[in-house]
């Protein structure tokens, strides 16, 4: 079975004005180009991040994969692409540009770089025509961000979006994205720190509660980045409270515990005690490597916390390195 990575992202070295391609004038991303090697990825004049080479070259990802033993990577968008506030045609021109462009970067090692599409999720039928566009392209998935402005993946967009994934065998990565901000947020990326596990939390929340997973056909693969991030520590706290206060929270058809085996979580939680909580609340079967390769919050080398977690035995090493994977992308059938 191979390794499998089932979260890295990409960023091409080069887009269009996207502000001359949706005649919507200024504010999107842009890339400054430092040098061959380092760029940084702008806003209109603010800085976002600075990125390398291995973000859009796929012989530097290929040489990466190779010291770290990875034989597969998923390659996803930079959440920042995902334009879920624009209007929907616009957001659609755009997934359309970095979806073309993901293509490119895989291109040298279609066996091994297995690209992700973007979608336009604030209008679920021109997400749905993106989907079946990239997937007919060569796409083998596509990544959502986990809320889209204040509505999160109960909204009957979503739903109508992942009714439509279950349906058709589009394998989903949910992605935290677009974090609050405030002054007490901004300070030591606590944004990506203590707020992208929270939103990750809500998302699945959501998921549950809204009644997604009893409305959508369990055929469903869906995965959420970063081990689901809070979710599983604090399950049993969900759990209390379903029972406690029904009148507010039992507003699905079972208690949560009852849906932990819908959905997946990768492995970017970076000690062998936090991914053990994960297997021991999830199961083994639902979570699979991740590293969030070629970020710097990310794990190197890839799967050394499943290496150093000496609890699992060589078949759920197996497992969680690659079975599952390959069973969540339709490898495995």
């Amino acid at each position: 079975m191979p390794t499998i990575d089932v979260h890295t992202h990409y960023v091409p070295k080069a887009w269009p004005d996207l502000g001359t391609v949706t005649r919507s004038g200024s504010g999107w991303p842009w890339l400054r180009i430092e040098s061959e090697r380092e760029a940084m990825i702008m806003v209109g004049s603010s800085e976002f991040r600075a990125v390398s080479a291995d973000a859009w070259d796929a012989q530097m990802r290929l040489a990466d994969m190779d010291r770290d033993g990875v034989d597969v990577q998923v390659v996803s968008p930079t959440p920042l692409f995902f334009s879920y506030a624009a209007a929907a045609p616009e957001a659609t021109k755009v997934a359309r540009i970095f979806n073309d462009l993901a293509l490119e970067i895989c291109a040298p090692a279609p066996d091994r770089l297995l690209p992700f599409a973007q979608v336009p999720l604030q209008d679920p039928d021109a997400a749905c025509a993106e989907a079946d566009r990239c997937l007919a392209n060569g796409h083998v998935g596509v990544e959502i961000g986990n809320h889209v402005g204040d509505l999160d993946l109960d909204h009957e967009g979503a739903v109508m979006f992942l009714q439509h994934c279950a349906e058709q065998g589009i394998p989903v990565f949910v992605h935290p994205w677009d974090m609050p901000t405030s002054p007490r947020l901004d300070r030591w990326m606590a944004r990506w720190l203590a707020g992208m596990p929270a939103e990750t939390h809500l998302s699945i929340i959501a998921m549950i509660l809204g009644g997604v997973f009893d409305r959508v056909p369990d055929s469903l693969r869906i995965c959420f980045a970063h081990g689901g991030g809070s979710f599983a520590f604090w399950l049993g706290r969900f759990e209390n409270a379903w029972h406690g206060r029904p009148d507010l929270i039992a507003t699905s058809d079972m208690p949560p515990s009852k849906y932990v085996d819908r959905f997946s979580v990768d492995s970017v939680v970076f000690e062998p005690t936090a991914l053990r909580t994960l297997v021991d609340t999830l199961g083994v079967s639902q979570v699979m490597l991740g590293s969030d390769y070629p970020y710097p919050l990310g794990e190197r080398p890839v799967g050394a916390v499943v290496e150093r977690s000496d609890f699992l035995d060589d078949t759920a090493r197996n497992a969680v390195l690659g079975g599952n994977a390959a069973r969540f992308l339709g490898m495995a059938r």
